[in-house]
């Protein structure tokens, strides 16, 4: 989920339903080109000059824009320009990742009508904004993403945007239409701030097809969505609901939602019941750690579960929870932290999700995934996430669509040693490995299996190199390995 720590959020208001703005349909997809197609849209991208058709740029639906000739469209550039925040994308990247640069371009900001004001950038204080980049040098693609955790539409730009902006793709991001750790005030009934995300992801992808339209006068030669954690989910959610408009995608850790389970109200409660007699230790702290286990919780990760205790799990479970079952704790909002099962009313730590009313899976049921994907997936889990567990998540989600009868159109890389947040590999390099290059693998394979048909290696377990160091994890990921 990538959450940034908080504290608990204020009493709950009353719940807004969010209304959304009309969106002009995108242009017919179109085929992916060949290799000569690519350098002649590269040409084309390039023929205008810098930034030309600024001034008949028009995102449609949206309430708001604001376009901008940018001298450097990567963060090498935006951080001071001001195109960019750092704090959405804080703590998401190792620090030793290099910026590319040289990417001059458009850039497009705006909202999309919305009634949540959770989303302060640019001082509007307004949801549903978006961010569209056009570098001058286009080949031809489209890269659109949702954000992680409940961030905002800049989460994305040093761990994806740079990079496909020096690969020549124009992209598009959106804040799904409400962020913060009080994003479930949003909309009138459980699930609806959730279910929004899909909907903003819809409606930023048709959007941004015709601003790339617009801009190079022809609509993208292909179309990928991508995104970690939460945004990995809205990938897996996008294929399922809406292949049209997608050519394929790579799933960074994706979020997995099923009413039945598991879901994160089978796992986390787990976690918040059974860590604090472990990290007591004493007699009962082995059968603490061999029900963490059980709950999937990989063995080997232990080093990781004081962080996420203190940062994520507490955190996740309340406030995903009261989207999702607000009756639980009464007139509380969100629970009460750190609290032990029992100690006071609606504590998260004794939360029984198989217990609660219907009315709760049949929240998740409005959001959930089928695995009935539309196009090609590739999906890349690290084998040491311990805020989504890979057992708990990814392998099930990769076992939903082959019963689906999609596997042909998946591949599925479990990366050995992998967390969920690549940050935390500058704290423990000795035992993590970063997921990024793994999506950048992920990426150049899923074009090729686009460009030419030939199928990305089979899934599987990508181990972890013997002997190298934290330079070569963090500039190389081969998957046939």
């Amino acid at each position: 989920m990538a959450l940034f720590p908080g504290t608990a959020p204020p009493t709950r208001p009353t719940r807004r339903r969010t209304a959304l703005g009309a969106v002009a349909l995108a242009a017919a997809a179109a085929l992916l080109p060949s290799p000569a197609d690519v350098d002649a849209a590269a040409a084309l991208g390039s023929a205008d000059g810098h930034c030309a058709g600024l001034a008949r740029l028009r995102v449609p639906g949206a309430a708001h824009q604001q376009a901008d000739c940018v001298a450097e469209l990567t963060t090498a550039g935006t951080v001071a320009s001001g195109h960019t925040d750092p704090a959405d994308w804080a703590g998401l990247t190792p620090k030793g990742l290099t910026v590319p640069s040289g990417v001059p371009g458009i850039q497009v900001d705006g909202y999309f009508p919305d009634t949540s004001t959770t989303n302060t950038n640019h001082g509007w204080n307004h949801d549903a904004q978006f961010v569209v980049r056009l570098p001058d040098r286009w080949n031809g693609g489209l890269v659109v993403a949702g954000t992680p955790g409940n961030r905002e539409q800049y989460a994305n730009d040093r761990a994806v945007a740079d990079w496909v902006l020096a690969r020549g793709y124009a992209y598009a991001a959106t804040d799904k239409g409400n962020t913060g750790l009080a994003f479930h005030r949003d909309g009138s009934r459980p699930g609806d701030a959730v279910a929004e995300w899909n909907t903003r992801l819809t409606q930023l992808t048709r959007a941004a097809r015709t601003v790339v339209a617009q801009r190079y006068h022809r609509p993208p030669a292909r179309t990928l969505a991508t995104g970690m954690s939460n945004g990995g989910y809205l990938v897996r959610w996008q294929l399922e609901n809406h292949p049209e408009l997608y050519d394929g995608g790579v799933d960074w850790e994706g979020t997995l939602w099923r009413a039945e389970g598991p879901n994160l109200f089978t796992f986390l409660p787990s976690a918040l019941r059974h860590y604090p007699a472990y990290a007591a230790g004493g007699p009962t702290a082995g059968q603490a750690r061999a029900r963490l286990h059980r709950a999937g919780f990989p063995a080997g990760s232990e080093f990781l579960w004081p962080f996420h205790h203190q940062v994520y799990w507490d955190l996740t479970q309340r406030i995903y929870r009261e989207e999702f079952d607000p009756a639980f704790d009464g007139a509380v909002e969100a629970g009460t932290p750190y609290c032990a099962p029992g100690s006071v009313p609606g504590c998260d730590a004794g939360y029984d999700y198989p217990a609660r009313p219907a009315e709760v899976p049949a929240a998740v049921e409005r959001i959930a995934l089928t695995g009935r994907i539309g196009k090609p997936l590739i999906t890349i889990h690290g084998t040491l996430d311990v805020l989504l567990p890979i057992g708990r998540d990814s392998d099930v989600y990769a076992r939903m669509v082959r019963d689906a009868g999609r596997a042909g159109l998946h591949r599925y890389y479990r990366v050995e040693d992998g967390t969920h947040t690549d940050a935390l590999v500058d704290g423990f390099p000795d035992r993590l490995r970063p997921l990024l290059p793994c999506h950048r693998s992920a990426f150049t394979a899923l074009e090729t299996w686009l460009a030419t048909g030939n199928r990305p290696p089979a899934s599987r377990t990508v181990a972890r190199p013997a002997g190298a160091d934290a330079a070569t994890l963090l500039s190389s990921c081969p998957l046939d390995g």
